[in-house]
């Protein structure tokens, strides 16, 4: 642990629910964890269990990726920006995103990723 994780605050850090259940999500989470060196994204899998601290249910959760920036619980393309922004090689890709027109690509996409999830999970099996 460095210096910079170690004076960030659980509320200073990104919340990021992922379904550790699911072997692509798990693949993704894992690069993320790596990418995270100065552990500023709290990283819950709610496949083991709620999280109470969270506004959603499990079910909600495990449907959509949803992170939690400053306090406001985001989801799908926006949770992954706010995920990107806490990691300073991913950073510029997170504040693109910030863009409306950029999101709303990317929450495209990424709802295309959600219809074709159950057979790249299949594959990953």
């Amino acid at each position: 642990m460095d210096a910079r994780s170690s004076s960030l605050s659980t509320d200073d850090r990104i919340k990021v629910w992922f379904d550790g259940a699911c072997p692509l999500c798990l693949r993704e989470i894992n690069v993320m964890k790596r990418l995270d060196k100065a552990g500023a994204i709290n990283f819950v899998d709610v496949s083991i269990g709620a999280d109470h601290s969270c506004p959603l249910d499990t079910s909600q959760l495990l449907a959509r990726f949803h992170a939690e920036e400053d306090g406001k619980v985001l989801s799908g393309a926006a949770a992954f920006a706010a995920m990107w922004r806490a990691i300073p090689l991913l950073r510029p890709l997170g504040l693109i995103a910030r863009n409306r027109f950029v999101l709303a690509i990317l929450e495209r996409l990424y709802l295309l990723f959600l219809r074709i999830r159950p057979s790249l999970q299949k594959l990953f099996r």
